[in-house]
């Protein structure tokens, strides 16, 4: 958790650090010498010496002094606040950058809720520990210390009595944080249950409520909820313990300071004495509040400690990760004539890294200006390919060649810049039809927008909108049919261009005449593009140049439709599950 601080905190945040202590140490000068114009007013009334002016010129120092602590405070606590909220909004965008560089294999490692928690809630407790600790954790110490030297003068039975109930309070503090940090280990972790939970109920809803499940999802979260209760309950009630004993630390002091005092002056063997012994006790009984106050501040800074030492662990895990795809160097190529867009040399891939692979032996090329399609059974690895290709994931074994490179030289912005993918599920972003189609690109072509929409199909609904491409698109472009999305995600693909144009089953939401003029459209106006189809209807693949047949993660079949028809049981099965063979 430290090393974040120190490694995340600015050149001006450690300035503000400095102008904090600064002021705490100010704040506890003044705090610590009002008691001195109390001992001195309690003296001159004893003495009967005392007179208005005396009293306004002690009173005056005391009100001057509260004040100016006051300021102290104030000023301290802007530095602290604005120390906090840079800190987090540093160590915020240093998560994102560091998640959103991940490859697929960390993202599934962390998990998706975990890593939002890790992002808001966990650096939110970072922000709470830096905007407290610089006002409290600063100010504790020294205004214990501080006090501890001023009482130390003071009669000897007092200090035994404060040594005493100080004694108790860290005893108390360091049994409630040993029993109560394994169970601020767990909150967190539930925290991240809690979002999964949360987040499977909102994204999966029409589900929930096709399934008549709204009461299985309910009990599912409420399981997870009640844990969640149950350790915070834990933690309060411990933590909660402190406050009664620091009170009653706090009254029996009191009572100690007073009865040690009666003793001693009713032992003084002279009325100076005995004035001066209770001149010391109105001092001695200030400064002891003060040495408990500074230890109700660490209790409230423990208070908050042991879910903080777990965030910045959670963080640093994170940051701490190295990915397993790093970029490469690889910018230019200058291909030779003849060099195939794309080719797999004996490629194998498992996604937990162990012998049962999803891919094994994959060798196939896709030369420049061909149409290659995939189809295979569910889980045979169509997908993958295609991850392997973006570098989501690395492969095991083999290579991957794009334009006679293997994609693992290619910096990383480089290679997707050349590939156009129109993913499996077509995820829109919140925005308008124009930030989407275009998204990634510094700036929007008018015409190259409306050409991709019409390539796509979608300047069908997007001309009937009110505002056309700048009609807004909700978060997950949830005001658009499943049809209607995947048109704008191919859309987007066709916008990009590139080398090599990936559509990964993006035409299943496509009734079959809209299938058909879209990839009409592909072939006609993209003419000389690298195409790559992943599709499971055979209608969407039977004009493809070369269709390649994958079964349980190997290659079973390549060649044209009527030539697999003829050579590949596996393509036969599937085609005839689709349609006759007359239609065939």
């Amino acid at each position: 958790m430290f090393k974040l601080f120190v490694k995340y905190l600015k050149a001006r945040d450690w300035i503000f650090i400095v102008l904090c202590v600064g002021f705490v140490v100010a704040q506890v000068y003044f705090d610590i010498t009002m008691p001195e114009y109390t001992a001195q007013l309690t003296v001159e009334v004893q003495a009967g010496t005392a007179t208005m002016e005396s009293v306004w010129r002690n009173g005056g120092f005391m009100l001057l002094y509260a004040f100016a602590s006051m300021a102290c405070s104030i000023i301290c606590g802007y530095f602290a606040a604005y120390t906090a909220a840079n800190f987090a909004r540093t160590l915020r965008k240093v998560l994102f950058d560091r998640v959103t560089s991940f490859s697929a294999a960390e993202i599934n490692k962390f998990g998706t809720p975990s890593l939002i928690t890790r992002t808001t809630n966990d650096v939110v407790q970072m922000q709470n520990f830096v905007a407290m600790g610089l006002q409290m954790l600063i100010k504790a110490p020294i205004l214990a210390v501080w006090s501890i030297c001023k009482i130390s003068s003071a009669a000897i039975e007092w200090t035994i009595a404060t040594a005493i109930v100080v004694g108790v309070i860290a005893v108390t503090v360091v049994l409630l944080v040993i029993v109560c940090y394994p169970k601020f280990k767990q909150i967190q972790k539930l925290t991240d249950e809690l979002n999964t939970a949360t987040r499977e109920g909102v994204t999966g809803v029409r589900v929930v409520r096709a399934f008549n499940a709204e009461a299985y999802q309910t009990d599912k979260f409420e399981t997870v909820n009640e844990k969640v209760k149950r350790n915070q309950l834990f933690t309060a009630r411990g933590m909660g313990l402190m406050m009664p004993v620091l009170q009653m630390c706090m009254n029996g002091l009191t009572l100690a300071v007073y009865w040690i005092g009666a003793i001693l002056i009713n032992d003084a063997a002279s009325i100076p004495a005995r004035v001066e012994l209770l001149g010391n006790m109105a001092v001695f009984t200030q400064y002891a509040m003060q040495v408990i106050m500074a230890f109700m501040l660490l209790i409230m800074i423990f208070m908050i400690l042991p879910r903080c030492l777990v965030s910045g662990k959670r963080i640093a895990d994170v940051l701490g990760t190295r990915r397993s795809v790093r970029s490469g160097t690889v910018k230019n190529t200058d291909s030779a004539p003849g060099t195939p867009v794309l080719e797999f040399r004996d490629v194998c891939f498992a996604y937990d890294r162990g012998e049962n692979k999803t891919v094994s032996g994959l060798n196939f090329t896709i030369g420049r200006g061909e149409t290659v399609a995939f189809i295979g059974a569910t889980g045979s690895g169509k997908t993958t390919v295609i991850s392997l290709i973006e570098r989501f994931y690395d492969v095991d074994c083999g290579e991957v060649l794009f334009d006679g490179v293997n994609v693992k030289e290619y910096d990383e912005e480089v290679l997707r810049g050349r590939i156009a993918l129109a993913s499996q599920r077509a995820v829109l972003f919140k925005g308008d039809i124009a930030e989407n189609v275009s998204y990634g690109s510094d700036e929007t072509d008018d015409a190259r927008l409306k050409s991709a929409l019409e390539i796509a199909c979608a300047s069908e609904f997007v001309d009937g909108l009110e505002n056309g491409v700048h009609s807004s698109v909700a978060q997950d472009g949830s005001n658009f049919s499943g049809g209607q999305r995947q048109r704008l995600s191919i859309a987007r693909a066709v916008y990009k261009g590139g080398d090599l144009l990936i559509f990964d089953d993006s035409f299943s939401a496509l009734d079959y005449k809209t299938d058909y003029t879209v990839r009409n459209n592909i072939k006609t106006r993209l003419s000389g593009s690298t195409v790559m189809i992943v599709a499971q209807r055979i209608g969407t693949i039977m004009d493809a140049d070369k269709i390649i047949v994958l079964d349980e993660g190997r290659i079973v079949g390549i060649g044209k439709h009527k030539e697999l028809l003829e050579t590949c049981k596996e393509y036969k099965e599937i085609a005839l599950s689709q349609l006759s063979e007359e239609e065939l």
